[in-house]
């Protein structure tokens, strides 16, 4: 199993004020950290008008000075939000991005919520068609050589020659950001890696990894290969005191599900005038416009507490449960061990939140690398080895 930290980009603030000179500094300082400490991947969100909640409106701002500024982490796009870009500049930014980098960028691509595709001019009734359709396109057009073209729905592309192309052959890996079993179902037929942010315990995600493993198999690849990987998703806090972390980590994903934000404060009087619009809501959006306006609010993995009880559980049972990945090493090594047991690729953590102050998250990159993945790594290499007899045999 390999280990990312994904970026909301977010600090400690006052008032609902951000200090943004700061936080971009702490995000750059803790990611080359990050990268010396052996994690494997970087992701950054695209959010937009999500005060104090993220400030990676920009991602490919950031990741082009880090692709400059680290050396061996991958830097992920997680995601591209495909409805707010037109697909040839996605294909363009992301190939160059991929040379910056030295072929070290993942293209996770995803359609955002209705909040942020209104202040956009975005009709959410159509961004799942939007999505569908460049992601069709841009791995087509990474893949032909001289002039591309392209008659669609909703893009009309003649004919050009769209340059460059990445540096990876033939094109960087693909992935899709999922919160319901109809998203993972996607993934698998378009043969692209699973981004699964849910809020419950990873064991009630096996059936839903074992799902993909196997339709996966049947799929019709938007891109040049099949990119068969699960990342799962949680909030992460390693710290020397162990009582202290694991309540640190449990804060941090109460506050990131809760609806202390400015921008929550009066969208369900918003959602309720649009739906009266527009009839009811499209099949197609249900599990969105049910978070939005409070109605059967889910974990969004497939299993677990609802985002509404996490601040109700005790820390502890969030951690050994692998809900949260905090605690000192020994206890984050064995929650992390949850995702792992249950085939997960890539644990996805939010170290950076704006209730962890920087030097804590610094320690808790430097704790996590140097005490909890060189233990995993080791421990995996050595599981490795025990199965395999001195004739090559497996027993």
């Amino acid at each position: 199993m390999k280990f990312g930290l994904l970026y909301e980009m977010q600090r400690p603030h006052d008032n609902y004020t951000v200090d943004y000179t700061s936080l971009i500094n702490e995000t750059i300082e803790q990611c080359q950290l990050a990268d010396e400490m052996g994690f494997d991947h970087l992701w950054f969100v695209e959010h937009h008008f999500l005060t104090t909640f993220a400030g990676s409106s920009a991602p490919e701002v950031i990741i082009s000075a880090l692709s400059r500024l680290t050396k061996n982490i991958r830097i992920g796009f997680g995601v591209v939000v495909l409805p707010n870009h037109h697909p040839v500049q996605v294909a363009e930014r992301l190939s160059m991005v991929d040379h910056l980098s030295g072929g070290r960028v993942e293209f996770g691509v995803g359609r955002s919520s209705p909040y942020e595709q209104m202040g956009l001019g975005i009709d959410p009734r159509d961004t799942r068609d939007i999505m569908e359709e460049s992601l069709n396109i841009v791995p087509k057009i990474w893949q032909t050589p001289g002039l591309f073209e392209w008659k669609g729905k909703h893009f009309d592309i003649p004919q050009r020659e769209i340059l460059p192309k990445p540096k990876q052959d033939p094109h960087p890996p693909i992935w899709m950001a999922c919160t319901q079993p109809s998203s993972y179902e996607m993934a698998a037929d378009k043969g692209i890696g699973v981004l699964s942010f849910g809020s419950g315990a990873p064991a009630g995600m096996k059936d839903h990894i074992d799902a993909y493993r196997e339709n996966i198999k049947k799929a019709n690849p938007v891109g040049g290969f099949v990119n068969n990987q699960w990342a799962n998703f949680t909030l992460g806090h390693c710290g020397d005191d162990d009582t202290e972390a694991v309540e640190t980590g449990a804060q941090a994903i109460k506050e990131f599900f809760g609806p202390n934000r400015p921008y929550t404060a009066d969208r369900q009087d918003v959602y309720e005038n649009l739906l009266e619009s527009w009839g009811g809501v499209p099949d197609h959006l249900e599990a969105s416009f049910s978070r939005f306006l409070g109605e059967g609010e889910q974990d969004l993995g497939g299993g677990g507490a609802p985002r509404a009880m996490l601040g109700e559980l005790p820390a502890e049972l969030l951690a050994d449960r692998g809900v949260i990945v905090a605690g000192n090493p020994d206890r984050c090594i064995e929650s992390a061990k949850r995702h792992q047991e249950i085939g997960v690729d890539q644990l996805l953590l939010i170290m950076q939140s704006d209730q962890v102050p920087h030097k804590k998250v610094m320690r808790s990159i430097e704790l996590f690398g140097k005490e909890v993945i060189c233990l995993l790594y080791t421990s995996d290499a050595a599981d490795e080895r025990s199965s395999v007899d001195l004739g090559g045999r497996r027993i």
